[in-house]
């Protein structure tokens, strides 16, 4: 089945926030494959290695503004240059073990930062699609372990997840007070906010990321740590909440515009929800061998041991769905690492093959 949107973005402007990021790096490569000129607003590659610079993402944007969200001068006048029709709003402090450590800073750019881009939209009267990429962590999670619906309310027990849920009520505020869905014709800015999963695939050296810490470990000839084995969570390839993220795109820019300008789950289907314990597992027998061992400590930053999404709204209204499950997830994610090294200038092939394979 054709993807809703491969033809949706050829000649278009679009601006990316975060594009040095994992999630970015991919979501550049994306676009460029499919025709529009991309401009990346973020900070240096926060990572080393990175896939930005493994895969040469630099190689493709139209331009490259390294410059911090909260700069917001240099955020208007990139934005304004740029003339976006498209923002895809990813740049963000990403790490749950992080915000413990730097709670201001987390705030600060998770949620002044989505501020920062929001309001310079609005003071340029210029009618653009904006999707802001929060996480499923911006949900109250009441630990039942039940699906989070679009419907259920907002929070977080710890500093990023808060952080996120005060970026989906900032946008919201936004959308309700200067760009609100009835009045589209007027004001020209279709605004919509999109949850993903654990995003896990090639290129991924988050620290504290599930991912990174098994290719450390693996290369390293040690056993992968493993903090909270049976934490279940959403687990999908990187490019599942990509696609969710580029059909909400297209219909933010289609004559529907109205309907989709609102919040959305994007995550794996609820039968691959996994724990961290599986995926390490199936991860090792991907990779042909190694161990795990236990690193939790009683007085380790507490993290839910249960969250999953739910993807019916967005199935039946968006008509999007994951293409690929958990087991192909992972052996793509392992291969992806092969590649890379045996010979890292193979990294942005192996990111293209990925591509092609899941347009097919």
């Amino acid at each position: 089945m054709p993807l809703s949107f491969a033809n949706a973005f050829a000649g278009r402007s679009v601006l990316v926030t975060g594009h040095t990021g994992f999630k970015g790096s991919w979501l550049c490569l994306w676009l460029d494959r499919l025709g529009a000129q991309v401009t990346g607003y973020a900070l240096d590659p926060p990572t080393e290695p990175s896939n930005f610079v493994a895969s040469r993402v630099g190689e493709v944007l139209a331009a490259d503004v390294r410059a911090d969200l909260r700069d917001r001068q240099t955020l208007a006048a990139t934005i304004a240059a740029a003339r976006p029709e498209l923002i895809l709003h990813l740049a963000a402090q990403s790490v749950v073990r992080q915000g413990y450590a730097d709670p201001v800073g987390t705030f600060d750019v998770n949620v002044m930062g989505t501020v920062a881009v929001l309001d310079a939209v609005r003071q340029l009267h210029q009618p653009c699609a904006i999707v802001v990429v929060t996480s499923d962590k911006a949900y109250e999670n009441d630990g039942s372990g039940r699906p989070l619906t679009e419907a259920d309310r907002f929070g977080g027990s710890d500093p990023y997840s808060a952080s996120k849920g005060a970026a989906e009520i900032v946008t919201t505020a936004y959308r309700r007070s200067f760009f609100p869905p009835a009045d589209l014709a007027r004001h020209g800015v279709a605004l919509a906010s999109a949850r993903a999963g654990n995003v896990v695939g090639g290129g991924d050296w988050t620290a504290d990321g599930i991912v990174a810490d098994m290719i450390r470990a693996l290369n390293a000839g040690q056993p992968v740590p493993v903090r909270n084995p049976a934490a279940v969570r959403p687990w999908e390839h990187v490019l599942e909440p990509l696609a969710g993220y580029l059909t909400l795109a297209a219909a933010l820019l289609g004559p529907n515009a109205a309907a989709a300008a609102r919040g959305w789950n994007f995550g794996p289907a609820d039968s691959d929800a996994a724990t961290v314990q599986q995926v390490v597992e199936e991860f090792l027998r991907a990779w042909g061998g190694g161990s795990w061992a236990m690193v939790g400590r009683p007085d380790d930053p507490p993290e839910a041991a249960l969250l999953r999404l739910s993807i019916e709204q967005t199935s039946k209204d968006l008509g999007w769905a994951p293409r690929w499950g958990f087991a192909e997830t992972i052996r793509r994610t392992s291969a992806w690492y092969r590649r890379y090294f045996m010979d890292p200038a193979d990294a942005r092939q192996a990111c293209l093959d990925d591509l092609a394979a899941y347009e097919a």
